[in-house]
């Protein structure tokens, strides 16, 4: 029998599985996150996420799976939880942590309150807009596609409330038009700084939050001429906030939060 320690962290409501992969080797990182994201026979959570040690020069290298044991490129509220893990477990006092994803180097800088790790604001990198970067044969009338790393589609709409996730969001996520399946997210523009946003996720389903996600919506709402540089986004699970200067990478900031901490034995 293999005892595996975990911390289950989140961020603004996006929750997973973490294990420090500097001290500990989850062997079969997809039968893991299927088995203990359930949230009625596991531990619960939207996956699992392992920090790492870094390949390259970084500090750390994140690794993400989906509840369906699908790796992602890349999680937006999961490597702030990453940074914060960094900090507490690994390296303490450290204030900048950069870290290693499939979707490139992100350099994070992290926030305190009383000398504890509470945030950060992540430099989220260029997006790339259109087709091409988001795995369709062709734009999509009604969507921006943006890709952070990850595909994105995004959809305005005029009352958010209106929207039939359960139905809505895995019909766009599985659309056939996206050969790898896409994120989906509905988006009510409440004026230019803030936005309501409802998130389904490839691979997870409806989310809390999603950081990239809320980086797409970011860029999109300004490519449409409906929000400035600046944003919140209102999500199910609290509130993101995003900078965006066309031409240069998108910044989120937002909370990275511990919720408790376990042994999981196989």
């Amino acid at each position: 029998m293999t005892q595996i320690p975990f911390i289950k962290m989140h961020g603004c409501g996006n929750d997973y599985i973490y294990v420090n992969g500097f001290e500990h080797d989850v062997a079969d990182p997809v039968a893991f996150a299927k088995r203990f994201s359930d949230r009625h026979t596991g531990i619960g959570g939207d996956g699992l996420i392992l920090m790492l040690p870094p390949e390259g020069d970084a500090d750390c290298r994140m690794r993400m799976f989906n509840i369906d044991g699908s790796e992602g490129e890349m999680c937006g509220n999961g490597i702030r939880c990453v940074a914060k893990l960094f900090h507490d477990d690994v390296r303490p006092g450290v204030a900048t942590v950069n870290v290693e994803t499939p979707a490139g180097l992100r350099p994070i800088e992290l926030a305190f309150d009383d000398g504890a790790a509470v945030g950060a604001t992540v430099d989220m990198g260029e997006p790339r807009v259109g087709a091409e970067h988001n795995g369709a044969d062709a734009e999509i009338d009604g969507l921006t596609l943006v890709s952070m790393g990850n595909p994105h589609a995004v959809k305005f709409v005029d009352d958010l409330d209106a929207v039939d996730l359960p139905r809505e969001g895995p019909a766009l996520a599985t659309d056939p038009r996206f050969t790898n399946g896409i994120n989906a997210h509905f988006v009510q523009v409440l004026g230019r700084d803030r936005l309501r946003v409802l998130h389904w996720e490839r691979g997870s389903g409806p989310t809390l939050a999603c950081g990239t996600g809320a980086c797409a919506v970011c860029v999109a709402g300004k490519l449409a001429g409906l929000t400035g540089d600046r944003i919140t986004a209102e999500v199910p699970g609290g509130e993101l906030v995003l900078e965006w200067q066309q031409g240069g990478p998108v910044l989120m900031t937002g909370p990275a939060v511990e919720v408790f901490r376990g042994v999981v034995v196989q």
